[in-house]
């Protein structure tokens, strides 16, 4: 950071440059500035804000000046994600217990909070040290624990930290004896800067944070790991990719693959959870007193002057909802910058990625991410059927455990005691269901940690599928899978089934045609009415379902014959329908499910798509709109990723509507019909492609409607006859 001269006529402003961009602080409010570069070149332009701050992006590496009306500014440097890494002076900062200020390489300052284990001070070290980044209310200096009990009692601290960085603030901490550095996002919190939206500024303090850690004298080893959940997985992706030389692993539960894909699904706004999570993002993205996170208020006020300085950039924060609106393909430069799998594909330390195959906020196309990581020997997946808190299940805790204590704490894996007591607290209090512990570290027998990693490395699959879970020892509903598959990678064997005429699903084509009204108004948005605000509706052992079929004509089914055998389903399918539309422009949605010999129907699966995006039929294309051409047109419904066994006797349905009524938490900004729409179906070119793996499906599944991630209804036939 770097102050103008003094002059008489100066006013005395703050540069900075970094990743991308350069910003300037302290101007008089509505002061015209300029940017110019090296040669004198205008490379941006803009007003000073109420602040009297101005952010300038897009820019290419060089030398760049502010220039206008009294300012007299010194040049900065602007670099990319490919510059060099900068002089490692940056990183001799030393942190302490508590609350940190961390310098980042634009002279922005992250908060930063170190925690300890119980009882533990910092001489007591090294430790073994592991990072959660993100913007939700991470490096406020309270404790969680503490907190959630006090707000259960009417009594808010604003200082605690959000329950959502709980594998970070407390589980690191407290079960595995883990040193653990909450880090605030740039442009949360008492961070400064502005919130980019997983920008490369935060991509790139995630490498400064992790260098800077690297080299304190209480960090076992010289390396930190990455853990967390959701917000603090997905930020993982990002900072792995910018090869940081003191990470030792990153850790990811429930992630996401694109910010396109769940911001945008099928082309169409998700007007649900997605857009609840970013109204967030822009509320704590105000500049505190007068808004943000709780803590950062409670700060300022109390008088943290770093913490007031650092709110200085907020109104420099883009319009998250504009960037959305002003580009809904997946062209826009603004995925491009930000899509995971093009950072997967950077990661070169050991990953343990899980998630959930019925994800409710940030969705399953994370499995997507899977195949931009066959480069990396060392990357362990874990898929769970459930919801977004399932990756924290107790049979996936215990191989997480065995992870970190082997590749970041490099140690023989061990059994701690607190683990146990953690156990059976924590997912009564986000279930409701009976407390479990978690099961014992294996290895621990071990001789060396060369030997525990090579019988880690040799004893774990690259792919664990939990299938049933809810079925299991943990109870009908409760945390828990009876039986898994183990695969060396993401399956990609599939099978096809036709949608044929009389509502019939079959292994041949008949051909025919079948006309419907789709309707998004005709039933409600969620199959759980709070879900997309109310991040637990979801979780709990049995929730509260409101799963309706499209009544009328407004939606088409289509039922196989009895299987004869059982089949597993894991993998990308899709539905694959030949479209004539009254309209010209129509959003469908298709739906897997299985249908016992009960009459009880489970959804397993969901997809919708703007017939603009089908591209050339055989698959979505998000890169371009194409409208519909007269007659019948291709469309082909990418599914979200199944993950489901069909047991034999059982019955595989596939329905097809407007978008909306079949999830949980995501709602569509699809097109309002009236229900005067015509959508007509040619059955002679429409099909299912179904991920199908070999094996069998032992034991009974669970009660009607305590599959996790599982709505169960009574079947009706739709009006077609399926």
């Amino acid at each position: 950071m770097n102050a103008a001269p003094d002059a008489a006529a100066a006013q005395r402003v703050h540069v900075g440059g970094g990743v991308s961009q350069a910003y300037l602080t302290d101007a008089r409010p509505g002061t015209s500035l300029t940017l110019v570069d090296s040669a004198g070149n205008q490379a941006g332009s803009g007003v000073a804000d109420k602040l009297g701050s101005l952010i300038v992006r897009d820019l290419q590496p060089g030398q760049y000046r502010f220039v206008g009306k009294g300012i007299s500014a010194a040049p900065v440097a602007v670099t990319s994600k490919d510059s060099p890494p900068p002089n490692p002076s940056l990183y001799g900062q030393k942190l302490h217990e508590g609350l940190n200020y961390v310098t980042m390489r634009d002279g922005i300052s992250i908060a930063a909070t170190v925690r300890l284990p119980i009882g533990k001070k910092l001489s007591d070290g090294p430790f073994p040290t592991v990072i959660e980044y993100s913007g939700y209310q991470n490096a406020a200096p309270g404790d969680l624990i503490v907190g959630a009990a006090g707000e259960k009692l009417g009594v808010k601290d604003p200082l605690a930290p959000a329950s959502s960085v709980i594998v970070g603030a407390t589980l690191a901490p407290q079960m595995l004896g883990f040193a653990s550095v909450s880090v605030q996002m740039r442009g949360s919190g008492c961070s400064g800067g502005d919130f980019g939206l997983f920008d490369d500024a935060a991509a790139f303090d995630a490498y400064d944070i992790i260098e800077t850690l690297g080299r304190q004298n209480w960090v076992k080893g010289g390396k930190v790991g990455m853990v967390g959940i959701s917000f603090s997985a997905i930020s993982q992706m990002y900072a792995a990719g910018t090869r940081p030389p003191h990470l030792a692993a990153i850790a990811p539960m429930s992630t996401t693959d694109d910010l396109y894909s769940t911001g945008l699904p099928g082309g169409i706004y998700n007007k649900g959870f997605a857009n609840t999570w970013l109204k967030e993002r822009v509320q704590n993205a105000q500049p505190a007193p007068k808004g943000g996170q709780p803590w950062a208020i409670a700060r300022v006020n109390g008088g943290d002057k770093v913490c007031k300085n650092n709110q200085k950039l907020r109104l420099q924060t883009l319009n998250a909802f504009k960037l959305i609106r002003d580009n809904p393909t997946r062209a826009a430069q603004i995925y491009r910058d930000r899509s995971i799998a093009d950072w997967a594909e950077k990661i070169d330390v050991p990953v343990f990625l899980v998630g959930a195959g019925q994800d409710e906020q940030t969705g399953a196309n994370w499995v997507n991410v899977i195949p931009h990581l066959d480069h990396n020997p060392n990357v362990w997946v874990n898929i769970i059927n459930g919801h977004h808190f399932d990756s924290l299940g107790p049979q996936i805790m215990s191989r997480w455990a065995e992870f970190l204590q082997i590749f970041v704490a490099d140690q023989v894996p061990h059994t701690p005691p607190q683990m146990q007591p953690l156990g059976t607290a924590v997912f009564p209090a986000a279930t409701g269901a009976p407390g479990q512990t978690i099961p014992n570290m294996r290895f621990s027998n071990s001789t060396s940690v060369a030997d525990a990693k090579a019988r880690f490395k040799a004893n774990t699959p690259r792919l664990w599928a939990l299938f049933d879970n809810g079925g299991g020892s943990a109870g009908f509903g409760g945390l828990s899978s009876p039986w898994q598959k183990s695969l060396n990678g993401w399956p990609s064997s599939t099978e096809k089934m036709h949608l044929n005429a009389k509502g019939k699903l079959g292994t041949s084509a008949t051909g025919g045609e079948v006309s419907f009204n789709p309707n998004p108004a005709n039933r409600p948005m969620n199959t759980l009415k709070d879900a997309s605000t109310d991040t637990a509706a979801a979780w709990g052992i049995n929730p509260d379902y409101n799963w309706q079929q499209a009544p009328g004509r407004s939606g088409l089914g289509f039922i196989s014959a009895p299987l004869p055998s059982d089949k597993i389903m894991l993998g990308n399918g899709s539905v694959t329908l030949r479209v004539k539309s009254s309209a010209p422009v129509t959003d469908l949605q298709v739906t897997v499910t299985e249908v016992d010999k009960a009459g009880n129907e489970t959804s397993v699966s969901t997809g919708v798509l703007r017939s603009t995006f089908r591209g050339d039929g055989t698959a979505p294309d998000y890169y371009r709109q194409v409208p519909m051409a007269d007659g019948f047109n291709l469309m082909t419904v990418a599914l979200n990723p199944i993950m489901h066994g069909f047991r034999k006797g059982n019955r595989i349905r596939i329905l097809v509507s407007a978008p909306g009524g079949d999830l949980p938490a995501w709602q569509f900004e699809t097109l309002r019909t009236g229900g005067k729409v015509v959508d007509t179906i040619d059955l002679s070119g429409s099909f299912a492609t179904l991920p199908v793996i070999s094996g069998s499906v032992p034991g009974n599944a669970p009660p009607c409607g305590f599959l996790r991630g599982a709505a169960c209804r009574p079947y009706k036939p739709a009006f077609n006859g399926g």
